[in-house]
């Protein structure tokens, strides 16, 4: 019996076959399962998609231009000339919807890029450093919570009219990055105790460089699904910035301004506002849908793609064998 014991434990050959089941998936693989697991994200993902090509590529679909005015026809609704109506001047409503979508989901993105590396860098310095270098930043941070971003916005942006958009992207980002900036920070603090920072500093890294390429990577999860939600949030701050008229200027144009034109006409002449109203939603949602999806499939204790493992080759032997 001992035996046979031995015999059935022996280690395989080297070229033996052994199935894939019996070796624990990596990260991403494991990721990537999760992500194709999740109907919220692959119909978020693909709605996301769809916009951005409708934004891009749709306004080629059509000789009509979001500057263009056509006085022959005013407030007429949808037709074959004109695919989502005209507007009280005689504006091509589908081409001014494409371009004020092309603006919101650009503000959007930029809005995100820039405020979660705002947040991870000075998070990460902050947890990192720690001592008098913690205490002024988070100083700052929490400064930067109290004052108003709405109203300062309100207050700065008239007076930046001449810089254009971008100038609005970075008040934008200005007053979104605190909260993610805490988190990190704590999260560092945790991280700069582990094995692989401290060997690091012994080798004598620089601690920028610790930050960046230790601490910031595995950090990257929770700021990857901080920065999907911020584009909806930013998408959001804009158009209702542009709703009031603190936003994009005319002549160019964006959902909320959009949608400012078009409240009074919604209950007359509804493609005047619905368009535009519905893109917006449909993108919020979709950006959460995959958020969402993000942070499930990103979290190491989620049960999303949990399975049943197969026994190994040893243990069903034994059991064939009766020894198990």
């Amino acid at each position: 019996m001992g035996e046979n014991v031995a015999t059935t434990t022996e280690a395989p050959p080297a070229g033996a076959d052994r199935s894939t089941d019996d070796v624990a998936p990596g990260r991403g693989r494991l990721v990537l399962t999760r992500l194709r697991a999740s109907r919220g994200v692959l119909a978020g993902a693909t709605i996301v998609l769809l916009l951005f090509l409708l934004a891009f590529l749709g306004p080629y679909l059509t000789h009509w231009t979001y500057t263009d005015v056509d006085y022959s026809a005013l407030r007429e609704p949808p037709s074959g000339d004109h695919w989502f109506g005209t507007g009280g001047l005689g504006q091509d409503v589908y081409a001014q919807t494409l371009r004020g979508l092309q603006k919101s989901l650009i503000i959007g993105l930029l809005v995100a890029l820039l405020s979660t590396v705002l947040a991870g860098l000075v998070g990460a310095c902050a947890g990192y450093f720690g001592g008098w270098t913690d205490r002024v930043l988070i100083f700052f941070v929490d400064l930067m919570l109290v004052f108003p971003g709405f109203l300062i916005i309100t207050i700065v942006s008239p007076r930046l009219k001449d810089a254009g958009w971008l100038a609005f992207v970075i008040l934008l980002a200005a007053f979104n990055w605190m909260i993610t900036a805490r988190v990190v920070r704590s999260m560092t603090i945790s991280l700069k105790e582990r094995e692989f920072v401290r060997a690091a500093q012994f080798m004598g890294v620089r601690p920028l460089r610790i930050i960046v390429r230790h601490i910031l990577p595995n950090a990257a999860s929770y700021l990857i699904v901080d920065a999907t939600i911020a584009v909806g949030s930013a998408v959001m701050s804009e158009t209702a910035l542009s709703y009031f008229g603190f936003g994009v200027k005319a002549p160019d144009v964006s959902l909320g301004t959009l949608i400012a034109d078009g409240t009074e006409a919604a209950p007359t002449y509804p493609w005047m506002f619905y368009f535009a109203a519905g893109l917006l939603v449909l993108f919020v949602l979709a950006v959460n849908l995959v958020g969402d999806g993000l942070r499930d499939a990103l979290d190491p204790t989620a049960d999303a793609a949990r399975r049943p493992r197969r026994p190994s080759v040893l243990m069903t032997r034994l059991r064939r064998k009766g020894l198990a």
